[in-house]
């Protein structure tokens, strides 16, 4: 079989979702949506776009990303006050180990719980400038996302997800290993999971059976990146450790100049996999919006996520 004939079965494929969407019965699914805090005016506007356009579709939490090496620590702190302050989203704060003390990181904490933020994503982070570079803690700072967790819990009764690596974290030797880091995690306090992006979903339904037969019982949220600009995609990829699979790759080749196409071939292809993971039972969904609404919107549309019904 030729490579356009495998696109064209690919596309035909990643499109029976959105065929099908509405079709069957379902219950209400979970949705949470991911946002980076704006570096610009313009930025910040197009931000707040995102979330008035999401807010209504009631997720259960947003949260908001703390750059590498803590670039971002003011930005995220106020991007998630607010959040608070401003909407009905529950706001979750990123919050990493890097480029702080163990009583600056202790600070932020304490800052959170006094605005009456309960929810913090807890990660080891990148140093600056280098996602998936070398980690080299502080002597004086935490020395990983378990150590933070705890420290979190310590100082407030917070809901603390981590992150969770399908296809094994870049340092790591393997997926027991790592594993065994999220045990670690969840004694420390760790309540929810939350995955990177991942394609090969087979893969990450074979790794999510091996967590919980090593005992894990966490809520563990997939990950989605409806990314319509695959070279885009692929500088995120590398450093991480996420495999691109040669099928997603075809889909998009030669298609530079077709933006339209595009945004429908992502969408098309996490609508496929959100319909996957839903068939073995999935309810919920971490979707990384990169401050951008419009096919988060449509995914949760074909998942049938609706703004609920007013009551009143």
């Amino acid at each position: 079989m030729n490579a356009q004939a495998t696109t064209q079965d690919r596309e035909r494929t990643a499109l029976g979702p959105i065929a099908r969407a509405g079709v069957r019965p379902r219950g209400r699914l979970n949705v949470s949506f991911e946002f980076s805090p704006p570096k610009t005016p313009e930025a910040e506007e197009s931000l707040w776009t995102a979330i008035r356009r999401l807010e209504p579709l009631a997720p259960t939490f947003v949260s908001v990303t703390y750059g590498a090496g803590g670039s971002t620590r003011e930005r995220t702190h106020r991007t998630v006050r607010r959040i608070h302050e401003e909407t009905g989203l529950k706001p979750a704060a990123h919050l990493t180990c890097v480029g702080a003390s163990r009583d600056e990181v202790d600070a932020v904490i304490h800052d959170y719980w006094d605005a009456g933020v309960r929810h913090i994503v807890a990660l080891r982070g990148d140093p600056p400038g280098q996602i998936g570079g070398a980690y080299v803690p502080r002597a004086d700072g935490y020395n990983n996302a378990t150590e933070l967790t705890a420290a979190i819990r310590r100082i407030g009764d917070f809901e603390v997800s981590v992150g969770l690596y399908p296809q094994v974290h870049p340092e790591s030797p393997s997926a027991e290993h790592d594993i065994d880091v999220l045990k670690a995690k969840i004694d420390a306090g760790a309540t929810r999971a939350i995955t990177q992006f991942f394609f090969d979903t087979d893969g990450f339904l074979r790794f999510v059976d091996q967590v919980r037969a090593a005992g894990i019982e966490i809520p563990i949220l997939p990950g989605i990146m409806p990314v319509s600009n695959f070279k885009g995609l692929q500088r995120m990829a590398g450093p991480c450790g996420i495999v691109l699979p040669d099928w997603l790759s075809e889909l998009f080749d030669g298609l530079d100049s077709d933006p339209d196409t595009r945004r429908l071939l992502a969408a098309s292809v996490a609508a496929e996999t959100c319909a996957k993971l839903e068939e073995a039972g999935f309810t919920d969904f971490h979707f990384y919006t990169l401050n951008r609404a419009d096919l988060t919107y449509a995914l949760c549309r074909v998942l049938g996520v609706r703004e609920p019904e007013d009551k009143s």
